[in-house]
């Protein structure tokens, strides 16, 4: 039988709902109280909704992020058709230190997570301001990189990269031939940046811009780059820089310094002077 404590309480909150409905409409207090009541539905909705549709909106990003691997791969002379000929192309994973360079054969690339490691503070290293081109803040004190090879050699490596742009962080992968001197390809896979202008970084006319451009200035000195409007053909600057993006300054040049961070000492320097001397 039920208890009469429970029977006053619903006859409390019915009785409670019926005074509230008994309210003139345009009762402050009504008024009030109904906002209230449909913002904490709404937020009830959203943050459901936010909790439903994340394991989607994380598995889109996951195959657009390998989509832009495999793109850059497919960039590399030859690749395509080695593929369809049957020949013994093949795109590996690997951990690698960024303070030594070398690989790390304990750590399986597909468990590592680069962006969860670079916000612990056990897995990551602080990046000194004057040196945080990128202006990333820290970054992880390991990374997966991509080696396209064949039976004979190192046909390419591809690099992920990421930095500041002008109302985001870009994140990207930047493809280097097998003799690390010369790009591939550069994709960005996620980013906020402004439709129509820092967005065009993901215009197909502009990454082609990139193929065939030169990395190094010598003595390890990166010197790829986007200029501060269009490239004159024939310029020295032709061989390292792409057009800069028409009314995206602030973009242009966080791809311009996330490039320069992440082939530098602070990023995969040591690592790109390492291959040669190791075996993947």
């Amino acid at each position: 039988m039920p208890s009469s404590t429970g029977n006053n309480l619903k006859s409390s909150g019915r009785s409670w709902f019926g005074r509230l409905l008994g309210m003139p409409n345009d009762s402050p207090l009504k008024a009030v109280i109904v906002t209230l009541a449909v913002c904490l539905v709404a937020s009830i909705l959203v943050a459901g909704s936010a909790v439903l549709l994340k394991p989607a909106q994380e598995a889109n990003k996951e195959r657009e992020r390998l989509a832009r691997i495999g793109e850059i791969s497919a960039l590399l002379p030859g690749v395509e058709e080695a593929i369809r000929m049957g020949d013994s192309i093949r795109l590996e994973a690997r951990v690698v230190d960024l303070a030594t360079g070398r690989y790390l054969r304990s750590i399986d690339p597909a468990d590592f997570d680069q962006r969860r490691a670079a916000k612990d503070p056990g897995q990551s290293v602080a990046i000194p301001p004057k040196r945080d081109l990128a202006q990333i803040g820290r970054r992880a004190a390991f990374a997966v990189v991509y080696l396209v090879r064949d039976e004979e050699r190192l046909r390419a490596v591809i690099l992920p990269v990421h930095g500041r742009g002008f109302g985001s962080m870009l994140y990207g992968y930047l493809g280097l031939s097998g003799d690390l001197s010369t790009v591939i390809g550069l994709s960005f896979y996620e980013h906020g940046e402004t439709p129509g202008l820092g967005a065009l970084i993901d215009d197909p006319q502009w990454r082609s811009l990139w193929q065939g451009k030169k990395v190094w200035l010598g003595a390890g000195i990166p010197g790829i780059g986007v200029a501060e409007g269009p490239v004159e053909p024939g310029s020295p600057e032709a061989d390292y820089l792409v057009d800069g993006l028409t009314g995206a300054t602030w973009t242009s040049r966080g791809v311009t310094n996330l490039l320069r961070f992440w082939l530098g000492e602070d990023g995969f320097g040591v690592y790109l002077r390492n291959i040669p001397n190791q075996r993947g």
